[in-house]
């Protein structure tokens, strides 16, 4: 271990920074996990706000000129920057996950072996002289993920926690959505983890990740019990917390928060929803007021009051990256309309594309179906399913149908969780659905809004491979299905069969004379960059979407009073 030494913050602050590098934390199985240590001088004590994670303890983070925070030597990818929370009185512990940076062993991102070590680096930060025993995790993305995992355990001395931007179910939230195998997590694997081959990490620790991670993802396509130690165990999630998710995350993350704040036994939890990129937000002075109230009421004690405010803060989107800030007391929210947008598939009119269907608020008495090829065409009017072609294809024109509302009356607020309900059919033995769902202006254009990676994002993504569609009765909701995954129902050629597809949260002011838009179709549709999806090989056939009389199907939407969105 290196020296301490002291490093003056470049702003007027009260304290200077002690730092010490490569600090060995003892796991329980004798394994030294390396840490740096930022804390204000004196002897303390202070509470600890901790991350752990596979992104180097000791790789300077060169952030993006527009980020709110500047760029000093001691900022980190993804972690709270010292320079400011230090001076407030917080002692900071980044560790090296096991096998990852400095850190000796073999490593595998979000595993059980993960938690238990945060486990016991939680206890070893509370146990340190400097210490006042109280501990934060808080962090972005895999920084947040791991500490529902932690929380699984209940470490003693974790007394509070945010989760900013980080999804809680491995399966459902990140690898397979709907069943669908995500490819952003596979690409995420080899870009980023690389660097412990390659890089400068190989150095300390050239034989780590012999674990065979990307077999175990996509080997268990079912949520088979082989993700429980990276699945939320919602019952034993009872620390404090202020779970923060994004809008603009509908492909990672954002169901993840949402979901947290709906099903964990805590009975201490705050939500806060916001939109646009995914590292921005947590180091605007807005997201750090949040932050600071947050821990300086539980692991300092001050009577700040942040805990009698209303539970849930959520920025009400407006279109084109506008919006404001609201407080509500509950998710979903209480006053919630829910309303049905009925499926009309009789035939367009003679000057409207042929997949193009209307969304209605009474039901169709007619039965009406649509069928559509299940791969689209190639450029030759032939199709294919190999991956390649799948990839560069994703957010072809005209696949699939196109539901959409008549020009709204008024302005129209969607906030909370959305889903579809309809029937389907296929000639070959299943099927794959992507919902979209968009927000098109007078003109015919989309309102887009910023997506986590700077994209240009729809409103809403949904997903269900139709096999997966069977449902876990104790744990869906009218306004949200919670599938099984456990086992597949095949389809028989030309079996109809009713769906429940979950789309993720959102919130949206729909502005009259705009339409709401629902594209339902057979691959990654509009807004998919960065979060495509890989596609089975029997999607060759044709699929067919069915509605009216006995196949009333629908899309409900949670609307929310005029009064409420000005």
């Amino acid at each position: 271990m290196n020296a301490p030494t002291t490093l003056a913050p470049p702003s007027a602050a009260a304290s200077r920074i002690v730092i010490e590098k490569d600090v060995d934390i003892p796991m329980r199985d004798g394994v030294n996990l390396k840490a740096d240590l930022f804390r204000p001088e004196g002897e303390g004590p202070f509470p600890v706000i901790m991350n752990l994670g596979p992104y180097q303890k000791d790789k300077v983070w060169v952030p993006p000129d527009d980020l709110a925070e500047k760029a000093n030597p001691l900022m980190n990818w993804e972690t709270v920057n010292p320079e400011w929370w230090v001076p407030r009185g917080y002692a900071l512990v980044r560790v090296d996950a096991r096998g990852t940076g400095k850190s000796p062993g073999q490593g595998e991102p979000w595993s059980y072996q993960e938690a238990v070590d945060y486990y016991d680096a939680i206890e070893w930060a509370a146990a340190q002289p400097w210490s006042s025993g109280k501990v934060g995790l808080s962090g972005i993305s895999y920084f947040a993920i791991n500490q529902w995992f932690v929380a699984n355990l209940q470490p003693p001395s974790l007394t509070a926690m945010i989760p900013w931007e980080g999804f809680a179910d491995l399966y459902r939230d990140a690898l397979f959505h709907g069943g669908l195998l995500n490819l952003f997590m596979t690409n995420w694997f080899v870009t980023h983890m690389m660097h412990h081959l390659l890089g400068r990490a190989y150095r300390h620790n050239p034989d780590t990740f012999q674990t065979n991670t990307l077999w175990k993802w996509v080997r268990n396509s079912l949520d088979s019990g082989a993700f429980r130690g990276e699945q939320a165990q919602w019952d034993r999630i009872t620390v404090p917390f202020l779970t923060v998710g994004n809008w603009s995350g509908m492909g990672l993350h954002m169901r993840g928060n949402t979901e947290a704040f709906m099903r964990a036994a805590s009975p201490h939890k705050k939500l806060r929803m916001h939109a646009g990129n995914h590292v921005h937000p947590f180091y605007t002075e807005d997201g750090r007021n949040d932050q600071l109230r947050f821990f300086d009421h539980w692991l300092k004690g001050e009577p700040n009051g942040v805990m009698d405010e209303p539970p849930v803060k959520l920025w009400i989107r407006q279109g084109n990256g506008e919006g404001f800030w609201r407080h509500e007391n509950e998710w979903p929210l209480a006053r919630t309309r829910w309303t049905k947008f009925h499926f009309d598939l009789s035939p367009p009119a003679a000057d409207q594309p042929k997949n193009s269907g209307r969304l209605t608020r009474e039901a169709p008495s007619g039965e009406a179906s649509r069928t559509y090829f299940a791969s689209g065409a190639g450029k030759a009017g032939q199709a294919s399913a190999s991956s390649t072609f799948l990839a560069a294809g994703a957010m072809m024109a005209g696949m699939g149908i196109a539901l959409e509302t008549p020009p709204l009356e008024e302005d129209v607020e969607v906030t909370g969780p959305v889903m579809a309900r309809f029937w389907v059919s296929s000639s070959t033995e299943d099927m794959d659905l992507f919902l979209t769902l968009r927000n098109i202006d007078a003109e015919g254009n989309d309102v887009f809004e910023v997506g986590q990676q700077g994209q240009q994002v729809p409103v809403a993504k949904g997903w269900l491979r139709v096999s997966h569609r069977e449902l876990d009765p104790e744990l869906s909701r009218p306004y949200r299905p919670y599938h099984a995954h456990k086992r597949r129902l095949w389809l028989s050629p030309g079996e109809k069969v009713e769906v429940q597809v979950e789309v993720w949260p959102t919130s949206m002011v729909f502005r009259k004379g705009h339409r709401i838009r629902l594209d339902i179709q057979p691959r990654d549709g509009l807004g998919s960059i960065h979060y495509t999806h890989y596609h089975a090989d029997y999607n060759t056939g044709h699929n067919t979407i069915h509605s009216g009389g006995a196949h009333d199907s629908y899309l409900l939407l949670p609307i929310i009073p005029a009064a409420a969105h000005g």
